[in-house]
């Protein structure tokens, strides 16, 4: 964040950062695409594509699922959610324990300081929280903060990429797999 911020009131300071996720949605890249996506010639099925509309656990649990949203979350300018959330899967299963504060010290200096490159959209309480944890820092020590990152993600990003173009022409491009594309009683007849 800019020095010159960090004088502002901290309701002022949310409020910019909300209306910075919401212009990131209305500037959206018009062109994205999955180039990022090194998953090789294997294209998700139609099933799958499907599937990743009942829930966002889903989405998150499929590679090419969670490549998909990464990409849809850079096109929205808000691509440091998705990193910070997996950043701090990563650092809760640190072993061992004695690399916690080194890794904690990073998270909290790329994702949540007032100087972070990556800062996530977290309302002060939480900062101030997670800025207490750091004092002794414990697996669980991002978990408010990662909390409400998922659910900002699960109730705002994740409908509105359901929702985009996107997903819809993956959808289209996508071919059912080919269990779905036999037909019951269509067996070999010798």
């Amino acid at each position: 964040m800019c020095k010159g911020l960090a004088s502002l009131p901290t309701c002022c300071l949310e409020r910019a950062k909300e209306l910075k996720a919401r212009l990131g949605s209305i500037l959206q890249k018009p062109n994205w695409n999955l180039s990022c996506c090194k998953i090789g010639k294997n294209k998700p099925t139609l099933e799958e594509c499907l599937r990743w509309k009942e829930s966002f656990e889903k989405l998150l649990s499929s590679k090419y699922g969670l490549c998909a949203f990464t990409a849809f979350l850079v096109s929205e300018f808000s691509e440091e959610n998705i990193a910070f959330y997996f950043a701090c899967e990563d650092y809760r299963s640190t072993k061992p324990v004695a690399k916690l504060p080194t890794k904690a010290q990073k998270i909290y200096d790329e994702f949540i300081g007032s100087d972070a490159p990556r800062e996530v959209n977290i309302d002060h309480e939480t900062r101030d929280i997670t800025k207490a944890n750091m004092l002794a820092p414990s697996p669980s020590c991002f978990d408010l903060a990662q909390h409400k990152i998922y659910m900002l993600m699960a109730k705002d990003c994740y409908p509105r990429f359901l929702r985009s173009p996107a997903y819809r022409d993956l959808v289209c491009q996508a071919k059912p797999s080919a269990k779905a594309t036999k037909q019951p009683g269509q067996e070999k007849k010798d």
